[in-house]
């Protein structure tokens, strides 16, 4: 059974407009040819030839154009503008503003279509598809063709799969089964075909055919910033959350006194880190980093001077003792006497 909820919506606007049915009934003008339409049941509007042609029991259509909704019958809450604009509809809630907007979707739900030929070729039981721009998503034929985003001049357009997102001209033009992809600019992931779980952010994004979770971002390789205002950036291998700060199990804030050459070379696991307390300010922890460093300095100096010390001293008792060695060892003098 389908879904009538959107039903409430115009039983409330019945209930603003009822008090005109009583006002006397306005003629059109006698110069207007031909005359305006009269009303049609089921609160259905339909204007041109055979547009809303099989309808029966669906409800709140509208279908404007050539063979617009020619194909609806008891499907609801449908809007059609343009020559063949879901022609072949008998789902619900779908808006299609262009030529052969929606032509082909049989009975998704919930999309929305503007631009001609966007979205043509949908002939799914899925639906939630969203695109603007000339022939957007034009090729979205697979069951599993659901809830994609297309803005732009083909973006999208031979996209199958479902949840991929582009805006920009020609944005994941290519992309056919790969999905929950994402691409922001002019031909971002231009080159994309089957791949998943990639972002693409601004143009020249270009990607490669069948990767997977990867991230393009446009104007940071080559850019500088100031060394006041850098800092190292870290990225959750699990959830892809990129952040500055560091923290440990605890979520305690912490800061790893070291440059980026010796992080990049740091082994996993190996990187030395330093408790909050040296984190109350940016410039404050720095200096007091830099005493600590001084402070290691001084004491292993300190250690080497007192083993340089008891060295010497052991050495200057080794040269006494052979000292009075070789004063044991000298001959005793002999006295000489001058005879007459």
């Amino acid at each position: 059974m389908k879904n009538r909820s959107s039903l409430t919506i115009f039983t409330t606007i019945l209930s603003v407009i009822g008090s005109f049915a009583l006002l006397p009934e306005v003629k059109g003008s006698p110069e207007v040819a031909p005359p305006p339409d009269g009303c049609y049941p089921g609160f259905t509007t339909a204007e041109g030839c055979l547009a809303l042609q099989s309808l029966t029991t669906g409800s709140a259509n509208t279908g404007v154009g050539w063979r617009s909704l020619f194909s609806v019958a008891d499907g609801s809450f449908n809007t059609g503008f343009g020559a063949g604009a879901l022609l072949s509809n008998n789902g619900d809630n779908n808006t299609a503003v262009g030529v052969a907007t929606l032509l082909l979707n049989a009975t998704g739900d919930n999309n929305t279509a503007v631009g001609a030929a966007a979205l043509q070729n949908a002939n799914s039981t899925g639906g939630g598809n969203t695109a603007v721009g000339a022939f957007a998503l034009n090729k979205n034929t697979g069951t599993n063709g659901e809830f994609n985003t297309a803005v732009g001049w083909q973006a999208l357009q031979n996209a199958t799969a479902n949840a991929n997102a582009a805006v920009g001209d020609l944005a994941l033009q290519n992309v056919t089964t790969g999905f929950f992809n994402t691409a922001i600019g002019a031909a971002a992931g231009f080159n994309q075909t089957t791949g998943n779980n990639n972002i693409y952010i601004g143009q020249g994004s270009d990607g490669v055919a069948g990767e997977s979770n990867t991230c393009y971002i446009q104007g940071i390789a080559n850019s500088s910033i100031p060394t006041a205002n850098a800092a190292l950036v870290y990225v959750n291998l699990t959830s892809g959350k990129l952040a500055t700060v560091l923290t440990d199990a605890n979520g305690n804030r912490l800061i790893v006194p070291i440059s980026q050459s010796q992080l990049q070379a740091a082994p996993p696991g190996q990187i030395k880190a330093v408790p909050e307390r040296y984190f109350e300010d940016g410039h404050q922890a720095m200096l007091n980093l830099k005493v600590e460093k001084l402070q290691a300095t001084v004491a292993q100096q300190h250690k080497q001077i007192q083993t340089l010390t008891a060295q010497l001293k052991e050495q200057a008792a080794q040269i006494q003792k052979v000292s009075a060695q070789l004063e044991v060892s000298k001959p005793a003098p002999r006295v000489v006497t001058n005879k007459p």
